[in-house]
């Protein structure tokens, strides 16, 4: 199976995680751990091109990137997980869907980071975006922790 962890640098993505290291198998699955670099393109729409020349500079955000999502794959590929890591830029929700299309996921996992009322109007809900429009199976991870 083909496993795509969508990841940020949160306690949600942390026990997205170790959800994926409790049911993996190194005989049969293969995880690809993603990290999208939000650009903020749909509230900044001349964000776009920034992202695109971002994409190819020495970005401090994609060194940040590039450091979480190795740190996260380092114990997948401890238990002897196909791993591969993927930065992306633009918007997250959108990102995910697309790369999990691209390399053909069986299954997305990501963390969710338990926003409710005002806070999730203003800042939306990615787990719930990938939930409604993935091609494939969804696992959202939840915690008890609220922030």
């Amino acid at each position: 199976m083909k496993v795509l962890l969508a990841i940020d640098d949160s306690p949600f993505s942390a026990a997205a995680t170790q959800a994926v290291l409790a049911f993996a198998s190194p005989q049969k699955d293969t995880v690809r751990v993603l990290h999208v670099v939000d650009a903020l393109a749909d509230l900044f729409p001349e964000m776009t091109e920034y992202c695109v020349e971002m994409e190819h500079a020495e970005d401090p955000r994609l060194k940040q990137a590039e450091r979480l999502v190795r740190s996260v794959a380092a114990p997948l590929q401890a238990k002897g997980l196909d791993v591969t890591i993927a930065v992306e830029c633009g918007e997250p929700r959108s990102k995910i869907i697309d790369v999990a299309d691209a390399w053909g996921a069986d299954l997305i996992v990501l963390g969710s980071h338990g926003r409710t009322g005002f806070g999730r109007f203003l800042v939306g809900s990615v787990s719930d975006a990938v939930m409604r429009h993935a091609h494939c199976s969804v696992e959202i991870v939840r915690t008890s922790h609220k922030h």
